[in-house]
């Protein structure tokens, strides 16, 4: 069973959420939050699984939440937002949130990407992904091409760092590389462990930073 919590502020979004959620198999609401400071109290209580987070809130909001939560270890942030490549959008990536879904998906959509985040994948609306990194490497604060660890990457590492930079899913990177999806899982959690990043957005983000994801 996979543990969500539900952090928005509109009482009405929050209700049509826990409504799909609920009705879905392998999946239960635990908790539901109207802005971030309650998220992350009932996160630290509750211990869900994914933390389902709109960016816009009152107080604290959801990417000052996002990287409590990611920081300390409590959970995986999936973020649903409205998205316009914004500074929150932006800030709530680099805090360390496993991806991000627009408000319009549609609940198969949003049912497997909590499914796929819980089980340690990542998601990123395909639509937007090249517009979201080239976005991030425009705006870098410096180059990451000078990011420690790169250089420490194995062949097979770097191939993996250059599919998540494409927004790949495990399946997807298994696939085009011709091995397993156990064996995708332990080169991720290397690249992500030598590269001193929390998410493989975060190392989505440094491969197009770093010019490995082709044009």
């Amino acid at each position: 069973m996979i543990r969500v919590l539900v952090a928005d502020d509109h009482a009405a979004i929050r209700a049509g959420l826990v409504l799909i959620l609920s009705g879905s198999d392998g999946i239960e609401v635990v908790g539901e939050a109207g802005d971030g400071a309650a998220a992350v109290r009932m996160a630290r209580a509750l211990k869900p699984d994914v933390v389902l987070m709109d960016v816009r809130m009152p107080g604290m909001d959801g990417i000052e939440a996002t990287r409590e939560l990611v920081r300390d270890g409590v959970c995986d942030v999936l973020v649903l937002t409205t998205f316009d490549l914004d500074e929150y959008v932006h800030g709530a990536l680099r805090a360390g949130a496993a991806g991000f879904l627009l408000k319009s998906v549609e609940a198969p959509r949003l049912i497997e990407s909590i499914r796929l985040v819980a089980a340690g994948d990542g998601v990123i609306e395909p639509k937007v992904t090249r517009r979201l990194l080239t976005a991030f490497a425009a705006n870098a604060p410096k180059p990451v091409k000078q990011a420690p660890g790169l250089d420490q990457l194995t062949e097979r590492e770097r191939e993996v760092l250059i599919c998540l930079g494409e927004g790949l899913s495990n399946q997807q990177i298994g696939r085009k590389l011709f091995i397993g999806e156990t064996t995708v899982k332990t080169h991720v959690s290397r690249v992500l462990t030598k590269l001193d990043l929390r998410s493989r957005v975060q190392a989505a983000i440094l491969a197009q930073d770093a010019g490995l994801v082709p044009e």
